[in-house]
């Protein structure tokens, strides 16, 4: 017969108590989240006297006419599709070996690589100088712009040096008897068991440039070679820009009221589909973390 503990007063009290703060965090959080769904369906007269609150008032698809009706926003899209994924699959492979290599702790010259990585933490050579070898090295509108200056984040690389010091040591050494490579060792025994570090730095380096706009503002000259985020950034400045001149018609106050929200759930819907997909991997991250052996 199997006896259980049964539950102490207090503790049931901590738990409920628990639940309710914890309730009252998760809904604080998805209000913004909510609201700014509302405001994007929602009617100009309502948005700007405050009646939105976590359901659409005086319901509009104005602006999202607007920009799903636009030829550009949709090359644009697809132009972010194509940046993101490269980016963050030149940045992963980058990432993933120089972790590797600081892993290994008889390593010759290791805490000098390390130190070379931390430096650029803080210290960085500007902007102009950025541009000027950008320009030169001839990668001004193409999608290199925006992946190799960013191929690299000395956050993610930590994270995944420390996740590969993690990995027992005689699983390589096993491998390594049996006559792997070393890139037979990453390949076929390090990565199959890092799949949750490696689905957790794809959603950070992913989110990274999905949300970028700043360097192709920088470095794409063609409308058409642009990222979605710079053709909202451009829609925003416009819309708020003519109804603040005071030349603005009704589809364009619409625009001016809403286009915020809308830009949000446009640029943010993409990535929230991607998590449930990866959320998985920090469950299991979390398992390995804590399993010793």
């Amino acid at each position: 017969m199997v006896s259980t503990v049964r539950p102490t007063r207090g503790h049931r009290v901590f738990q409920r108590v628990n639940g309710v703060i914890l309730t009252l965090v998760v809904l604080l959080t998805l209000y913004p989240f909510f609201n700014i769904i509302a405001r994007s369906f929602s009617g100009e007269r309502q948005i700007r006297a405050g009646e939105v609150t976590l359901w659409p008032k005086g319901f509009s698809l104005t602006t999202y006419e607007i920009v799903f009706h636009d030829s550009m926003f949709w090359r644009n899209y697809g132009n972010t599709v194509f940046y993101t994924v490269v980016s963050t699959a030149v940045a992963m492979v980058l990432t993933t070996c120089y972790a590797y290599v600081l892993s290994k702790k008889n390593l010759k010259g290791r805490g000098a690589l390390v130190g070379i990585a931390v430096f650029t933490m803080f210290f960085t050579g500007g902007l102009i100088p950025h541009y000027v070898l950008i320009t030169s090295l001839g990668l001004k509108n193409s999608v290199w712009a925006i992946a190799l200056p960013n191929a690299i984040s000395v956050f993610n690389l930590l994270v995944m040096k420390a996740f590969f010091e993690s990995l027992p040591s005689e699983l390589e050494e096993a491998a390594q008897i049996d006559g792997l490579s070393t890139y037979g060792v990453l390949l076929r025994i390090v990565l199959p068991l890092s799949k949750a570090v490696v689905a957790t730095m794809v959603l950070f380096y992913s989110v990274s440039f999905w949300n970028s706009w700043f360097s192709a503002f920088l470095y794409m000259d063609r409308t058409e070679l642009m990222p979605v985020t710079v053709y909202l950034r451009n829609l925003l400045a416009g819309a708020t820009g003519g109804a603040g001149a005071g030349a603005a018609t009704e589809q364009l106050t619409q625009v001016s009221a809403n286009i915020q929200a809308v830009t949000i759930v446009l640029t943010s819907l993409p990535i929230l589909c991607l998590y449930p997909f990866v959320q998985r991997y920090f469950v299991s991250g979390v398992m390995l973390g804590a399993v010793k052996g």
